[in-house]
């Protein structure tokens, strides 16, 4: 009898403990304020934005001091990032001027489900199509959803055991970083279709990254070059930052967000340990900035004048929301306040456009390809897309809605 009591007692307080554990971290309502702020005005900005847009074009960056637009077809791989946006505020705000905007943009986009020559499905349609689909389920998103789905795996190759990422180079079978942002739309195919082989080219493709890609100190160069016959690595390569041993700053954000996802997609806790290990990376860094806003490279030359990458901000303060969810009291409380610096520095003028300013798009100081000189110091759309997702994010704490596991 005395250990069935004891039993109970602790069974209770462990549940109590968990329950407690899940609910000790707040959102700082001030931050919260900024936050609803900034979806009136982003709202305002993406309508601005909406109305420069030429038919069947999707915006990729403006040019402040010409005053001039850049925008791409719906083949680009940052097509899907602009209605993904669109829906992400309507949701916010439930203004349907901006639902009917990201309808249009999609019926121009959905062409793009059976394009077999793009690694970057999961960016343009599961940012797009995924997003609506959660608004309002329907059989059309689904069928253009799965069609994507068995896109990105035509570029499956069981040798390597990755998905290519570029055709068009010199290189054999090019694998970057950023492709592990495309693993989510493989995993909602194996639940929506019972199909585990979706499944199964996800964990491969991880596991092969994370044995190639990362270095001991668990910086990530951002390309890996593989024999597609045997599989072999030819070369390691950082093709959009400083030099090849250095610490792109938008590479380490894929990363961070990647294997948070693959965390939760798996429960598998080697994924969950990797993405600790990206994030205390950049946390511990001598080149991180006290604001949370990286540096475009950790290794740049000119740091601590070398340009800051509000993009890559956007992305890890989204990651670092879902990672604390998961990982222990400690760590979480760290990656939480992580976020929350990130998000009020962004909230500031100094990132954040003002109303009718910077094109419609919402933050400025994006970096693209710096050793291309292109998009420097410019919006970016994925760099609006994610600082929306980490606000939407943010506001799920407050509700309970993204409480901590």
């Amino acid at each position: 009898m005395r250990s069935i009591l004891f039993f109970c007692c602790i069974s209770f307080w462990c549940l109590n403990a968990t329950s407690q554990q899940a609910k000790s971290f707040h959102a700082d309502k001030k931050l919260l304020s900024a936050i609803d702020k900034n979806f009136k005005d982003a709202a305002a900005q993406y309508k601005l934005l909406t109305a420069k847009l030429p038919e069947q074009k999707f915006p990729k960056t403006y040019f402040p001091t010409k005053d001039q637009y850049e925008f791409s077809s719906s083949g680009w791989w940052c097509s899907g990032f602009y209605p993904g946006t669109l829906l992400y505020l309507y949701q916010q705000t439930k203004d349907t001027a901006l639902y009917h905007a990201a309808e249009k943009s999609m019926h121009f986009l959905q062409k793009e489900q059976y394009n077999a020559t793009t690694h970057d499905l999961g960016f343009m349609m599961y940012c797009s199509f995924g997003t609506a689909n959660k608004i309002s389920s329907s059989q059309e998103n689904i069928d253009i959803l799965m069609n994507s789905a068995r896109s990105l795996a035509t570029r499956y190759n069981a040798q390597v055991g990755c998905i290519k990422s570029w055709d068009r180079t010199n290189w054999k079978f090019p694998v970057i970083i950023d492709n592990m942002m495309n693993l989510e739309l493989l995993f909602w195919a194996t639940r929506q279709s019972g199909d585990s082989s979706f499944y199964k080219i996800a964990v491969s493709h991880a596991n092969t990254t994370m044995k190639n890609h990362f270095r001991p100190d668990y910086s990530s160069y951002h390309m890996v070059n593989y024999d597609p016959q045997t599989g072999a690595v030819i070369a390691r390569k950082t093709v959009q930052g400083y030099a090849d041993a250095s610490a792109w700053a938008r590479g380490q954000a894929w990363g961070l967000y990647g294997y948070t996802v693959m965390y939760r997609e798996t429960k598998d806790t080697t994924y969950l340990h990797e993405a600790e290990h990206i994030a205390d990376f950049i946390l511990n860094h001598p080149n991180y900035p006290a604001d949370g806003i990286p540096y475009w490279d950790f290794n740049a030359p000119d740091v601590p004048h070398a340009l800051r990458d509000a993009s890559a901000a956007a992305i890890m303060a989204s990651a670092w929301i879902e990672l604390y969810r998961y990982t222990d009291r400690q760590r979480a409380k760290k990656y939480l306040s992580a976020a929350e610096k990130v998000l009020r520095t962004l909230s500031t003028d100094m990132y954040k456009a003002k109303a009718g300013e910077n094109g419609g798009f919402i933050l400025k100081h994006g970096v693209g390809h710096m050793p291309n000189k292109s998009e420097v110091d410019v919006p970016l759309t994925y760099g609006d897309y994610y600082f929306v997702e980490a606000m939407v994010r943010y506001k799920k704490i407050d509700s309970g809605l993204f409480v901590r596991n």
